[in-house]
This record gives C-alpha cells, sequence and structure tokens, in this order.
C-alpha cells in the first residue's frame, strides 16, 4: 500500500467515524469500532512513515 493510498483510507475512516459518533455517540460500539480501526492505520502510517529518534 502506497503512502497516499493510507493517507486516503486514514482521511476516510475518520470522516466516517466523525459521522458514526454524530449519529449514535462517542460511546457506541460502532464509534469505538470506527476509532480502533482509525488507530490502526494511524499506526501502520507511523510505523511506516515517520522516523523515530531515541534520546537518552
Amino acid at each position: 500500500m502506497s503512502k497516499n493510498e493510507l493517507v486516503r483510507l486514514i482521511e476516510k475512516k475518520r470522516s466516517e467515524l466523525i459521522q458514526i459518533a454524530s449519529t449514535n455517540g462517542l460511546t457506541s460500539s460502532a464509534a469505538i469500532r470506527y476509532s480502533q480501526e482509525l488507530d490502526h492505520l494511524l499506526n501502520t502510517y507511523n510505523r511506516k512513515y515517520t522516523q523515530t529518534s531515541k534520546t537518552y
């Protein structure tokens, strides 16, 4: 999956989460599921496309 495809998926999932949360509430099972899916996409993006520097 390319970086642009992943960004598009993140934006789509974020939009879906906002819609579901405004309809069903932030604590609804659907909103929680969408939030977890968005978290997974964001974590994937961070692992692949951001550099972490360890400072001690």
